[in-house]
Formats: C-alpha cells, sequence, structure tokens
C-alpha cells in the first residue's frame, strides 16, 4: 500500500501556487481522491485562482535551499519578508541590509532566485548567450552575501495584513512589514492556448523560447507589436529565425511611435526579413492536423491562415491581482502605492517595481526600481529620506539595427514635428505652449557601422 501511496504525484499551479495532490483530489470540484492529473477534464479550473489545467506543472517538494543571515538576528524583531525574486526584490533587500546589518529579511520567490539583467533577455538569443551565462549571481550566493534568508520554490498563496502573515507553499510566515515585490504577468488572451504560446517575461521562460528554437532556423510567430515583441522580433531574425509579427494595430510600437517614425521601423524590418501583419486579431491557435510535428496554425479575423514553429504572446502585461485583492489592498491597474514611501493601503505593506501603481499609472520599467527600493527601505526603517521622486524614464527600445530613444511622455492630443531628418536620422518632439513634451530619435547610422 506503502508503494503505491509513493506513486502519487502533485502538480502547482503556476498562476497562484495551489498543489493538486492525485492522492487527495479536488472534492470541492467533483475530483474523488485518487484522480490521476492526466483524467481531470481539460475544462477543470484552479480552486483558487481560476486559471485552466495547462497551467499545471509537475510540483516536487524541494528541500530547503535558506541561506543564514551573516549578522547577527535579534529572536524577537521578525523582520522583513520579500515576496519576489526579481530586480525588483533583490534591490529593496540590498537597499535594506546597506542600511540595517542585522535586520532579519526573507525572500520568498517560485523560481531559484538567480539574478540576471532582465534587459538583456532581448538580445540573448542573437548574441548565442546560455542561461548560465545571463546569470550574474546565483540566488544562493547573493542570499549568502546579504544574510538573507532565501525560500526558494515557494508560492505566496495568501495574505493577512491584520495578522502580519503571508500564507506559502511552504507554511505561513509572520512578518513586521511585508514588502511584494511580484512584478507583471504577461497578457494571455483566451484565444491564445497556453500550451502552444511561449510568453517571454523571466529568465526562466526565456530559456524554454531558447530550447524551443534549437535546431536551426524556425518559423517564429510574434503577436503583439509592443516594446517586448519589437525587440524579440528584432532578436529572432538576427539568430537567423523567419518571424512573423502581428498586432491589432497599425503600426508597431502604436502607444506611443508616431507614423512617420514607424515606417522607418517596418521599412527596417523588411531589410531584416521581419513579415509584419498589422490590423490582425488573432481569433485561434492549434496545433498542424495534416501531419506536421510541431507545426501551430493561426487563425486571423479574416480566416488568413499562418504556420508556425514557435508562437510567442507579447500582447502586454499586467498584476497578478489575487494577492493583493485578497488582502483587501487598494488596486487599480496595479497595486495602489503611496507615490512617496511605496506603501500600499494598509499600514505595514510595501510595493514597488512592474506590480505597482502610482497615480492610476502601472509602473514597467527597470530604471526607477533603484530609486524606489531606496525609498522605501527608508520608510521601512523610519528614517528620514525626500522620497522617491517620480520622473517620465528615458525609454529605449532595444533593436540594434534601428535604435529607438524616448523622452518624456507623449500625448495622444499633441502633434508630432519633425525637428531632423535625413537617410539614417530622425528627430521628432510634441510641444505644449512653446515647452517640449517628448522627444523621439532614431539613429539608423550607428547601427549599419556595428552590422
Amino acid at each position: 500500500m506503502s508503494a503505491l501511496v509513493e506513486q502519487w504525484k502533485k502538480f502547482i499551479c503556476r498562476a497562484c501556487g495551489v498543489i493538486y495532490d492525485e492522492a487527495l483530489g479536488d472534492l470541492d470540484s467533483g475530483l474523488a481522491p485518487g484522480t490521476r492529473f492526466e483524467d481531470i477534464p481539460q475544462d477543470w479550473s484552479c480552486p483558487l485562482c481560476g486559471v485552466t489545467k495547462a497551467d499545471f506543472v509537475p510540483y516536487v517538494a524541494p528541500s530547503a535551499r535558506v541561506a543564514q543571515p551573516t549578522a547577527a538576528v535579534k529572536p524577537a524583531r521578525r523582520g522583513v519578508v520579500i515576496v519576489g525574486a526579481g530586480i525588483a526584490g533583490w534591490s529593496v533587500a540590498q537597499a535594506l541590509r546597506a542600511l540595517d546589518a542585522s535586520l532579519p529579511i526573507t525572500l520568498v520567490t517560485a523560481c531559484e532566485g538567480d539574478r540576471y539583467s532582465k534587459p538583456q533577455l532581448s538580445l540573448a538569443t542573437s548574441r548565442g548567450e546560455t542561461r548560465e551565462q545571463l546569470v550574474t549571481e546565483r540566488g544562493a550566493d547573493a542570499a549568502q552575501r546579504l544574510g538573507v534568508r532565501l525560500l526558494t520554490h515557494t508560492h505566496a498563496t495568501g495574505l493577512s495584513p491584520r495578522f502580519h502573515q503571508l500564507r506559502t507553499t511552504r507554511g505561513t510566515l509572520t512578518y513586521t512589514q511585508l514588502v511584494l515585490a511580484q512584478g507583471a504577468r504577461c497578457v494571455l488572451p483566451d484565444t491564445l492556448p497556453p500550451q502552444l504560446c511561449w510568453r517571454v517575461n523571466d529568465l526562466a521562460s526565456w530559456a524554454g523560447v531558447s530550447r524551443a528554437l534549437e535546431g536551426g532556423p524556425k518559423r517564429v510567430a510574434i503577436i503583439g507589436a509592443g516594446l517586448v515583441g519589437t525587440e524579440l522580433a528584432e532578436d529572432f531574425s538576427r539568430a537567423g529565425h523567419a518571424v512573423t509579427v502581428l498586432d491589432v494595430h497599425a503600426r508597431p510600437l502604436a502607444s506611443f511611435l508616431p507614423e512617420h517614425a514607424a515606417e522607418r521601423l517596418i521599412a527596417n524590418w523588411a531589410q531584416l526579413g521581419i513579415r509584419f501583419l498589422p490590423a490582425r486579431t488573432v481569433t485561434s491557435i492549434a496545433r498542424a492536423t495534416d501531419g506536421t510535428v510541431g507545426e501551430r496554425v493561426i487563425k486571423t479575423q479574416s480566416n488568413e491562415t499562418v504556420r508556425a514553429d514557435v508562437v510567442l504572446s507579447a500582447v502586454g502585461l499586467k498584476t497578478d491581482a489575487r494577492l493583493a485583492l485578497g488582502a483587501g489592498l487598494r488596486f487599480e491597474r496595479g497595486i495602489v502605492v503611496d507615490a512617496c514611501t511605496l506603501r500600499t493601503s494598509e499600514p505595514d505593506v510595501y510595493a514597488l517595481g512592474d506590480c505597482v501603481s502610482i497615480d492610476g499609472e502601472p509602473s514597467r520599467f527597470i530604471e526607477p526600481i533603484g530609486a524606489q527600493a531606496e525609498a522605501l527601505a527608508y520608510a521601512l526603517l523610519g528614517r528620514t529620506h525626500p522620497g522617491y521622486q517620480r520622473n517620465q524614464p528615458v525609454l529605449r527600445v532595444k533593436t540594434p539595427s534601428l535604435p529607438i530613444v524616448l523622452r518624456g511622455a507623449p500625448h495622444a492630443d499633441l502633434k508630432w514635428e519633425v525637428v531632423e531628418e535625413d537617410a539614417t536620422h530622425l528627430a521628432m518632439a510634441q510641444y505644449r505652449g512653446g515647452h517640449l513634451v517628448a522627444s523621439l530619435h532614431i539613429e539608423q547610422a550607428a547601427l549599419r557601422a556595428a552590422a
């Protein structure tokens, strides 16, 4: 009997961390104990967050990889718990440790917690870089260096601000203050099956796509011509793959790139062999039924067909609201935080990075994270600090063949004016009342020289 019990498997929800145990089943959903995962109907959903069976992956409880703090810890201090080991989470840990050598810090992450430069993911394929080369510091090493207790492969499943408790797949943690640095998730519309579409938003997902692209040139379809889609399109093309980009808008980077500048980008894509299909709405993706192994068939609203070996969804990011809403935190396109201290609507809960919303606008840039972490660390420790000063970051589109730099905050109701233009250079600007609002520069010459 014990041998049989040992055969039961567990599967974890990638969205919320709920674990399905075959031995226990899911009685609330009508799944009796002993129901094998493969026997669960495809329309079964996660009992906590509602995602489908396709968002569950095999789960093996890891041995606790906990780095003990190097500094002395006072037992009476519960300390700070940080959720998320991306740039934001590690930045907070580093800022706190710089101010207090003995503060107990626990960092909870669903992955290994390895440190890497996320912006480099948009350039890594054409450079032939591997996952190991992209990692700048192993999570365990960073934890040891900073004196941080690191809980890897651990999902946050619930938050109780009243009791200062964070529920995780490895038990309940009690905190003095909590920092949410959970990032944002790639949007996946209902028409895009998760088992057929990759989403690149972290090192693990990039590594998966990298493996899918091995073995020679592939046909790659990217759905979405925003910042991520535009950068990956060039990176994959320069690596030798045939790339098709589909977008619902008439031009790439439609949220900020004026039509005149977009024409240059589209022309440059044509030179690189990138096919752009504008004003396309994807209605379905399915596996090929004609015996072509691994081929995906994409259908658009006009019944147009695009065939690809690898499909990526790059239609945008959103903050997972489950943890915040379950805890009663204010949420508006992200976790609402004070613009100065990064504190949420709960006194001892803070947040920063991709998951937050400031004055109704999501914060989706890497550049401000360092300043956010510093201001947050001072606020957590009750020390005097001028607070986070929010400035519009400079946006640099990482397309080596046609670098695009945007400064300021463009307005849809303002006209873009051409300031300078020749065969290799374009400068445009928006003005209001004679004052510069936003500027855009495209410099093609530097690219061609480097290519």
